[in-house]
């Protein structure tokens, strides 16, 4: 039976513009940015949130990823890889029983289909968008993630889903945050000592689009994207969370990573 704990851990990094998080700023500054993700471990199942980049797509990028690595290029290891990343913490592929995804872009998407008895938590909305995104969205998604057989799926549906509870405790909870993508999704986690710690994903990619200083250079709604924002910080403002933002290269150096953990 495992134990409550949070760990952070990150597939590599992409460099890309400071415009690409920043809308409007950095004159075509390059900006190097963390792909976060999670392990949650629980009594009652054992989650990944996220998952980072695939590291299947380390052998030709160009040929898995397409046309965005141009924009956002990948340094990673395959050392990095979700599974390769449990297994050095001593988790198995037939250890989770969770997937967890923010939202189906893909260097959220490197667990789908990486665990045999996990089920995949996602927004209906975002599943469906995945499949058949705009122009303009289409490169974000990388179907050979998640167009995979024999998948078992739970889908929410968007603010009437707000508070799904999926370890039944209150350990983890979703909330719809739409902006980013159509369908995201942001989790929060209330652990036994350090309290709760809000994971806002892509709804919130850097402190100062936090602090509403910045918007994110890549959104399928400005309105929703900001409203989004402010939900979370009601969210956070009323369990006192500890803030985790999705791509933030001077805030993420500052948690704790695995093999720490937080609990």
């Amino acid at each position: 039976m495992s134990p409550i704990r949070l760990y952070m851990l990150q597939s590599g990094t992409q460099v890309c513009r400071l415009h690409d998080i920043k809308m409007n700023q950095g004159n075509g500054e390059p900006y190097e940015i963390p792909v976060p993700w999670f392990l949650l471990t629980h009594p009652a199942g054992n989650v990944v949130i996220d998952g980072g980049l695939a590291a299947e797509g380390l052998a030709d990028p160009r040929a898995y990823w397409g046309a965005s690595i141009d924009t956002f290029r990948i340094v990673m290891s395959p050392q990095e890889g979700c599974l390769a990343q449990l297994s050095a913490l001593g988790y198995g592929a037939g250890d989770i029983d969770y997937v967890v995804l923010s939202h189906m872009h893909s260097d959220h998407t490197g667990a789908v289909g990486r665990f045999p008895n996990a089920t995949h938590i996602v927004q209906r909305a975002e599943y469906n968008y995945a499949f058949a995104p705009d122009w303009f969205a289409a490169a974000a998604y990388v179907r050979r993630d998640f167009d995979r057989p024999d998948l078992h799926w739970h889908f929410l549906d968007g603010e009437a889903s707000d508070g799904f509870d999926l370890l039944g405790d209150g350990t983890l909870q979703t909330f719809f945050t739409p902006g980013h993508s159509v369908g995201h999704q942001s989790v929060l986690i209330r652990l036994p000592n350090t309290g709760h710690v809000l994971l806002a994903g892509d709804a919130a990619y850097t402190m100062d689009h936090w602090d509403e200083k910045a918007l994110p250079g890549f959104l399928a709604s400005t309105v929703d994207t900001v409203r989004s924002v402010r939900k979370l910080h009601v969210i956070a403002d009323r369990t006192d969370a500890v803030v985790v933002t999705g791509h933030d290269p001077q805030a993420w150096p500052r948690f704790r990573h695995a093999p720490d953990f937080y609990d």
